[in-house]
């Protein structure tokens, strides 16, 4: 009788745990270090995960699922953006898991920002010369004055 109950209890506390999973096992991915350059250097570096530098910089950032990006960015600069990969390596009981950055380092080369577009002013007509009948363009005939 004493077997029947306990498998009773452990049946009803181990259905309490239906939500249960393995994946609260695996350990958090460790951050990953992601090197930043560019050319000119002193660009602002910006992570689509958060962190960003000014450039040649190193920043850490949590190794994501899925790739992200860095922008590049400085003054008089046209801004760069560099999507990066994130390459996962499963481990096995002989290699550790590891993770790795695809390129490495994430590296920019910035052109300068072109002039600024010239403003066309509208056009003005021309003035009329002085001396010059005032109607001498045009296509109708002209007409006498009147006189009284």
């Amino acid at each position: 009788m004493r077997r029947a109950i306990a498998i009773a209890v452990t049946g009803i506390s181990l259905a309490g745990c239906s939500s249960f999973s393995l994946d609260s096992f695996k350990p958090t991915p460790p951050p990953v270090q992601v090197q930043i350059d560019s050319v000119p250097p002193g660009a602002d570096a910006t992570t689509s995960l958060g962190p960003g530098c000014k450039t040649p910089c190193t920043v850490t950032v949590p190794a994501p699922d899925a790739g992200f990006a860095v922008t590049f960015a400085l003054p008089r600069f046209q801004p760069v953006t560099v999507p990066v990969q994130v390459i996962r390596n499963p481990g096995d009981f002989a290699n550790p898991a590891t993770t790795v950055i695809e390129p490495s380092p994430v590296f920019a080369e910035l052109k300068p920002a072109g002039p600024p577009p010239k403003v066309r002013k509208p056009m003005r007509p021309k003035p009329k010369a002085a001396g010059a009948p005032a109607d001498a363009g045009s296509p109708l005939p002209a007409t006498a004055p009147a006189t009284r």
